[in-house]
């Protein structure tokens, strides 16, 4: 099997979406055919220093045509101030696809756990398997400290319509009344209560590091899943 290479490009920015408080879209204009699969990843490279690069998360699905669509979190660090400066029809390097965290069509039976920024390649493959209408059944549990922390609310609520195999579980450090979701954190009693068939599933687990290990042990520890049905991908830095 020969392993496809990764494309670098120069692309211009086409739109920037507010997502909330301190994240933002940006979709780079790109040709109709773009090869990737959901939940990859790729690198942005900022102009007028080569050190400004990151890896980050595709949160476009391949069905969405002529743009690319990476998400970031925007914080204090020197790429964050860069990023932020942009605006549309400005320019940057792109270098894609990376990464293997992507569905596998074959499990009829899937979870996400997530938490925060976290949510971007999640968002990329259920906008996919919406798109595709494939059959498989989808639990996402979805980790913020409020609810004006969720990234994609509108995009997931609209999707759960659309998708009757999609359900979209949110646990909040801060309830807001009216919203409906687990106070707390994600812990085993959680899993077990949003997601009662989980031994029939596979896991993907995306966010921080730290997160990230706490709920494969979780899985594997407390609720005594294999790791082979596990996938994870960690959020290094924003």
């Amino acid at each position: 099997m020969i392993k496809k290479m990764p494309i670098e490009i120069d692309v211009r920015i086409k739109e920037i979406i507010q997502r909330n408080y301190n994240v933002k879209s940006f979709r780079l204009e790109i040709a109709d055919w773009v090869d990737f699969k959901a939940g990859q990843f790729l690198q942005v490279g900022l102009p007028g220093d080569p050190k400004l690069k990151k890896y980050l998360s595709i949160s476009s699905s391949p069905t969405e045509k002529c743009y690319l669509e990476f998400t970031k979190k925007l914080t204090q660090s020197d790429f964050s101030i860069a990023l932020e400066k942009l605006k549309s029809g400005d320019k940057l390097s792109i270098q894609y696809p990376f990464g293997k965290f992507t569905l596998d069509e074959s499990f009829p039976k899937i979870a996400f756990l997530s938490g925060g920024i976290g949510i971007t390649p999640i968002r990329s493959i259920c906008k996919y398997a919406v798109d595709k209408n494939i059959s498989i059944d989808i639990v996402l549990i979805y980790s913020n400290r409020s609810i004006r922390d969720i990234v994609f609310k509108d995009d997931f609520s609209a999707m759960s319509r659309a998708y009757p195999h999609l359900r979209v579980a949110h646990v909040l450090c801060e309830a807001e009344r009216g919203f409906k979701c687990t106070v707390g954190q994600i812990d085993a009693s959680v899993i077990k209560n949003e997601i009662p068939d989980y031994p029939e599933r596979k896991f993907y687990l995306c966010g921080p590091p730290q997160m990230v290990e706490a709920m494969r042990k979780i899985l594997t520890d407390e609720l005594g899943l294999s790791f082979e049905k596990i996938v994870m991908e960690n959020f290094q830095g924003y």
